[in-house]
């Protein structure tokens, strides 16, 4: 399974789900069957590593975040099997990328698989770029809580005979 995070810039958002998907799958013990990258829709951050504000706030938790910034590429469509929009813009500009024949269901918003968040109808992840550090903290509980929903429907369908 291939997962892509795809936030604006790549720089907060994204590589935050990609570490904090890494740890969850990492203690489910499916490391070694989940493919786990994040892209943005732009490409103003290209090269970046993480925002140090995500960075920091991810390591109080535990959550390391690493790599640098890049834009989504047109073989990503082909390359990953769920491509997770941090919100609907970069949802829409995923769909308006995607080939035509592209299954719809790959792609979708990432709390999506947080009951709260469907039941609540707020599925975006707000950005924290220009707002205060609670803000990353916050995100971090949105992606917290959607990814632990993603671990769960992952662990059942790689664990299904």
């Amino acid at each position: 399974m291939r997962i892509l995070f795809v936030c604006m810039g790549n720089i907060c958002r994204s590589p935050t789900a990609e570490g904090v998907l890494r740890r969850l799958v990492a203690a489910e013990g499916l490391a070694d069957v989940v493919e786990i990258d994040s892209a943005g829709t732009i490409a103003h951050h290209v090269g970046e590593s993480p925002d140090p504000r995500s960075t920091q706030a991810a390591a109080r938790r535990g959550t390391v975040l690493e790599g640098a910034a890049r834009q989504v590429a047109d073989a990503d469509f082909g390359d990953y099997d769920l491509l997770l929009a941090m919100d609907a813009e970069n949802l829409a500009e995923l769909r308006r990328r995607a080939p035509a024949d592209l299954d719809p269901a790959r792609i979708r918003l990432l709390r999506e698989f947080d009951p709260a968040a469907v039941a609540a109808g707020d599925l975006d992840v707000p950005d924290p770029y220009y707002g205060g550090p609670s803000g990353f903290d916050d995100v971090l509980d949105m992606i917290e809580a959607a990814s632990r929903g993603l671990v769960d429907e992952l662990a059942t369908g790689l664990r299904a005979p």
